[in-house]
């Protein structure tokens, strides 16, 4: 029995959407991957074609889609096996803020460019001094009159280099609570004092513009602040449950890709006595170990989605999920790419892309040690 109710207009949507990835999306990855960036015409084509914020308001030019979309979305993009139009991030993470936070003036300015492509968004929270903790950040924001000037430096932004619109934590330095001292500001690109550092050279994920990004004396008008003065904290804490199941459906659907992609392998390919590798009862054990795995991730991922959707609370299973769905994504990449031997370690396996970029998994959106401690705490440990 499925577990999430999929209808005729979602399987519809998933076809049209696959449809733009093969040959919008996938003819270009390979050059994306060179180039370390995608280009803001894809953003606007992928927009235009209705697949980006798809929960957005009619009002804003949105089409008041449910959550399943976003969840088609986010499976499908994963099955590209590359990482560098990152609609998952802006329209599920990102925008999400501007939607829920927003004064209706924010909203009817930025939301029809964020839903049609014309608009690119970041969040800048880590710090390089400051990774998940946030009550350790450093960057400041002081009221001058009808401005507000922010200072300091950000790290590992994703869409560093393309945003047109990043939403900045900052802190008061006159709020001695360091979570009272936290606010989110919307920072339009060529702000006077916003630039940008090194686009990161990284491991993985190379077609994701990661970047610094600094703020020295950056002006912005006082109705740039997203929300409340002093509620960034609860605004995050809010929207971290979401970004993480969003984590995780990301995870669970590159594993099992991965896994896909091992077991055409095997059945195809011959050991040296003509044998398909998938008669090795070694590899046979293998392969069953990691389907297991992978139909638990599928259970617990799909009940959370419907949880999630019926806007019930799931912070602790959310972050269970986080961390055991990109644990599960790592750790079967490693165990596939044994599988593969030689073949596994060139450019032509498309899984020594998939091992690069899962790595990463278990780091951002928080870190696995930290989605762990968040679970201890609910259960009275």
């Amino acid at each position: 029995m499925e577990i999430l109710k999929y209808t005729d207009e979602h399987h519809e949507f998933r076809k049209r959407l696959r449809t733009f990835m093969e040959t919008e999306v996938i003819p270009n990855i390979d050059q994306w991957e060179t180039d370390h960036i995608v280009p803001k015409e894809a953003w606007r084509k992928m927009g235009r074609a209705g697949f980006l914020c798809t929960w957005a308001s009619k009002e804003y030019g949105g089409q008041g889609l449910d959550f399943l979309y976003s969840v088609i979305s986010t499976e499908e993009m994963a099955k590209t096996n590359h990482t560098g139009l990152a609609a998952m991030l802006h329209s599920d993470i990102i925008v999400p803020y501007i939607n829920s936070f927003g004064s209706e003036a924010q909203k009817k300015k930025y939301l029809p460019g964020c839903i049609s492509g014309d608009i690119i968004t970041a969040v800048a929270m880590t710090e390089p001094d400051a990774g998940s903790d946030l009550a350790g950040m450093r960057s400041t924001a002081e009221m001058d009159g009808d401005e507000i000037i922010i200072n300091g430096a950000k790290t590992f932004i994703s869409n560093g280099i393309n945003a047109d619109l990043a939403i900045v934590a900052a802190k008061n330095p006159l709020e001695e609570n360091p979570y009272q001292a936290l606010s989110l500001y919307l920072v339009e690109d060529g702000t006077p004092g916003f630039t940008r550092g090194r686009h990161l050279d990284k491991m993985g994920f190379h077609s994701q513009d990661t970047a610094e990004l600094f703020f020295s004396n950056c002006r912005i008008p006082k109705e740039n602040i997203l929300g409340q003065p002093g509620m960034g904290f609860i605004m995050l804490m809010q929207k971290l449950q979401q970004e993480r199941l969003m984590c995780a459906i990301g995870a669970q659907a590159a594993a099992e890709l991965m896994l896909k992609w091992t077991i055409d392998y095997c059945k195809t390919h011959h050991d040296a006595a003509g044998k398909p590798f998938s008669k090795s009862q070694a590899t046979q054990f293998a392969l069953v170990e990691m389907m297991t795995e992978i139909k638990v991730g599928r259970a617990f991922i799909d009940k959370l989605i419907c949880e999630h959707a019926a806007g019930e609370n799931v912070v602790v299973e959310t972050s269970m999920a986080k961390y055991w769905t990109t644990d599960l994504a790592k750790n079967l990449a490693r165990r596939c790419l044994d599988l593969f031997g030689d073949f596994g370690l060139t450019e032509d396996c498309p899984l020594a892309r998939g091992f690069r970029d899962v790595r990463v998994m278990s780091i951002f959106a928080g870190t696995n040690e930290v989605m762990k401690g968040i679970a201890a705490k609910f259960m009275g440990l």
